[in-house]
């Protein structure tokens, strides 16, 4: 073997080491997943609360600040509102639509206080927000007897896709359902192995091939596998970065073709996951992917590290697609369904 292959092949071994490591359980946690029973409802709250208190904190932070020393709501406080509203990363377009509305209410009643506008804030953002009709059972997923549910997740590499698989699957096999994972991202050295290390602690069933195979091949493995053993759920890894968006397309349209040829239907739902924190590069992110393929779904994580939340409204509302999932923290169970009301809650506080 000459030199510089040794080279190649010690580089791509510490590649995959080190992304093996990176948002995969330790060594020493237990061997299977441990997830948290069942919070009650207020419980279920608070972890929602801690989970957006730098949004929070970013939000009315600004807000404050645009409200002192004024007692009603005029153009100039409305000026100050919508730069409020931008840098918080709801986005321009949903910007406007906020205070078109505002507006439009303060016409009609002739005068509001910045004491009521809270109030308004929280009816008009809660109205902007989509989310899934599914609730807690199955973990938010449309399961039926006797054909497994296929959800294709999608997504940037780095923005959480294969952490995101790993928890979905463990909050699904503590639900009592069989879940069979395809590791369709074979473009990257490390994605097998670290989408295996979730597979195995979070007792599913991954079908893999080598790197480098056709990952419709593993799309359409999986499901076959996964019909034939009664799987109740299928998830479907997918790569992160292609050349261009065409190469995207196609790649993705073959694995949604091959899918069904074993489903009619498959997938029932295409999840696009996004990094919360990276602000107004998830919402060109799903521009990107939702020219691409046809995504019913979305899954926002790392929320619990930034202040920029702002970006779950205004994502939900320009695209049309509802929340499905959100990540507020490294926890298996801190995964959670969407729900707009605990999210304005948290903004706002109970009410």
């Amino acid at each position: 073997m000459a030199l510089f292959d040794i080279f190649k092949k010690k580089k791509a071994e510490q590649q995959v080491q080190a992304a093996t490591q990176e948002n995969t359980p330790t060594e020493e946690q237990h061997s299977t997943v441990e997830v948290a029973e069942p919070t009650s409802e207020s419980s279920q709250q608070e972890e929602i609360d801690e989970g957006l208190k730098k949004t929070k904190e970013g939000f009315f932070g600004k807000l404050a600040r645009a409200v002192a020393g004024r007692s009603r709501v005029d153009e100039s406080f409305l000026d100050d509102l919508e730069e409020v509203l931008i840098t918080s990363d709801v986005g321009v377009e949903t910007t406007v639509k906020i205070i078109d509305n505002i507006q439009a209410r303060v016409a009609r009643d002739k005068y509001m206080n910045t004491a009521e506008l809270n109030d308004i804030l929280r009816e008009e953002i809660s109205a902007l927000l989509q989310e899934c009709e599914e609730k807690q059972a199955n973990f938010g997923l449309n399961i039926t007897e006797g054909t497994p549910y296929v959800v294709m997740v999608v997504g940037v590499n780095g923005a959480g896709k294969t952490t995101t698989i790993g928890k979905l699957a463990a909050q699904l096999v503590k639900a009592g359902k069989k879940v069979y994972i395809g590791a369709a991202d074979t473009f990257r050295a490390a994605a097998i192995d670290q989408l295996q290390v979730w597979a195995d602690r979070a007792g599913a069933t991954m079908i893999r091939q080598n790197m480098g195979s056709d990952p419709a091949s593993v799309a359409f493995d999986t499901l076959k596998s996964a019909v034939a053993n009664n799987a109740d759920v299928v998830l479907i890894d997918t790569a992160g970065r292609l050349h261009n968006k065409v190469g995207l397309m196609n790649e993705l349209a073959k694995i949604r073709n091959v899918m069904g040829k074993i489903i009619p239907d498959a997938p029932h739902e295409v999840m696009l996951v996004l990094d919360g924190s990276t602000g107004q590069n998830a919402f060109e992110q799903a521009r990107q992917f939702t020219a691409a393929t046809k995504v019913n779904s979305l899954a926002i994580t790392k929320l619990d590290g930034t202040a920029k939340g702002g970006v779950v409204i205004g994502i939900s509302d320009q695209f049309g697609i509802p929340v499905h999932y959100i990540g507020i923290g490294e926890g298996v169970d801190q995964l959670k369904i969407f729900d707009r009301r605990e999210y304005v809650n948290a903004l706002f506080g109970n009410k």
